[in-house]
C-alpha cells in the first residue's frame, strides 16, 4: 500500500489501451480489483470494480482529467444532464444547500463550488443566504450562464485553477462539491485541491448519491449507464467518502440521513496535519454481495422499464 498519493499515482499505473491508464484503488492503493458481477450488462461492456482490500467502488481504466472534463462539457451536459430542466436535480441541490445552511452561518462567507455546473446551487445560496460565490467549472457555456447571474467563475478544472495566478491567490471559507467528486480522474486530487483552498477550520461539503450498502433506491439499470465509464469514476458509500475526506485532511462533522435518503451528504472541517485519520473500510465481500442482490432485484422491474 502506498501512503503517499503522488507515489500511488506515479507508481501504480499500467497502460491499458491508447488514451487509457489502469489505476489502483484511490483510497488504499491496493491493486486487487474485483469486477462487479453483471455490471457489463448495464454499461455496454465497460467493467466497474470493487477494491479487494477496502471495498471501494471505482472505474479502473480512465483517460486524462482534461478528457473527462471535455466529455462532461461537450457530450453529457445539456439535454442529457441538466438541473435547469430537471425538477429532481433542482430539488436535490436545494436540499444540499439547505443542509449546509442548517450547519453554518453562510452570510458573507466566501463559498467556492468545484464543478459548479449551471450554477443553480451558487445562485440559490447567493439569493437566500448572501454568500460571496465563486465557481470552478470546465464548461465555458456553463461559466457564461453563471456570469449572467453575476457569479465569478474560473473556466477549467480544479487542477488547472490551483496552479493559475487566480487560484494561488484565492482562499474560501467553504468549498462545496456536489455530484462532482465521482466524475473526475482523481477523487483524492479534488479533495486535496479543496484542502488547498481552505484555512484550518474551513469546511468542505460533499454531496453524492446514497446507493452503496443502503436499501435499494432505484433499479441497477437506471444507476449504471452506457456513458463512458470514466465519466463516473467513483461510487461512494458513507464509509468510503468519510475515508477519502480524512485522507485529504478533513474530519467529518455532520451528515444527513443517507440510509433512507437518495442523497449522501457529509460536511467536514479542515484539521491540522498532525491529527490522526480514521479509516473506515467496507468489506469487499459485502459490497460484492450487495451488487449481486441489487442485480437480481432489478431484473424484476426490467420488463416494465422496457415496455
Amino acid at each position: 500500500m502506498h501512503d503517499n498519493q503522488d507515489a500511488l499515482n506515479n507508481d501504480s499505473q499500467v497502460s491499458q489501451s491508447p488514451g487509457y491508464t489502469d489505476y489502483c484503488c484511490d483510497l488504499c492503493g491496493s491493486d486487487d480489483p474485483i469486477e462487479i458481477p453483471y455490471s457489463r450488462i448495464y454499461t455496454g461492456n465497460q467493467p466497474i470494480h470493487i477494491c479487494g482490500n477496502c471495498g471501494f467502488v471505482y472505474v479502473r481504466s480512465r483517460r486524462t482529467s482534461d478528457e473527462i472534463a471535455r466529455v462532461w462539457s461537450e457530450e453529457i451536459y445539456g439535454d442529457v444532464y441538466t438541473a435547469v430542466k430537471n425538477p429532481a436535480m433542482m430539488a436535490r441541490q436545494t436540499f444540499v444547500s439547505e443542509f449546509l445552511a442548517s450547519q453554518i452561518d453562510l452570510v458573507g462567507k466566501k463559498l467556492c463550488d468545484i464543478g459548479a455546473g449551471e450554477g443553480f446551487s451558487l445562485k440559490y445560496l447567493k439569493d437566500q443566504y448572501g454568500i460571496s460565490p465563486f465557481g470552478i467549472e470546465p464548461s465555458e457555456k456553463n461559466c457564461a450562464r453563471l456570469n449572467k447571474f453575476k457569479i465569478p467563475t474560473y473556466a477549467g478544472t480544479i487542477e488547472e485553477f490551483l496552479v493559475s495566478p487566480e487560484g494561488k491567490a484565492y482562499q474560501a471559507d467553504v468549498v462545496t462539491i456536489m455530484w462532482t467528486l465521482e466524475n473526475c480522474l482523481s477523487c483524492m486530487d479534488m479533495l486535496n485541491g479543496a484542502n488547498q483552498l481552505l484555512p484550518v477550520g474551513g469546511r468542505v461539503l460533499v454531496a453524492t448519491g446514497s446507493r452503496i450498502l443502503v436499501p435499494f433506491k432505484k433499479p441497477l439499470f437506471t444507476y449504471f449507464s452506457k456513458n463512458p465509464a470514466d465519466s463516473h469514476c467513483f461510487r461512494f458509500s458513507a464509509n468510503s467518502l468519510q475515508t477519502a475526506l480524512e485522507k485529504a485532511g478533513f474530519r467529518a462533522v455532520a451528515s444527513n440521513r443517507y440510509l433512507d435518503n437518495d442523497i449522501l451528504c457529509i460536511l467536514a472541517e479542515k484539521v491540522p496535519d498532525s491529527e490522526p485519520i480514521t479509516i473506515k473500510k467496507d468489506q469487499p465481500i459485502e459490497v460484492l454481495s450487495f451488487f449481486e442482490r441489487w442485480h437480481h432485484d432489478s431484473v424484476h422491474f426490467l420488463k416494465d422499464w422496457n415496455s
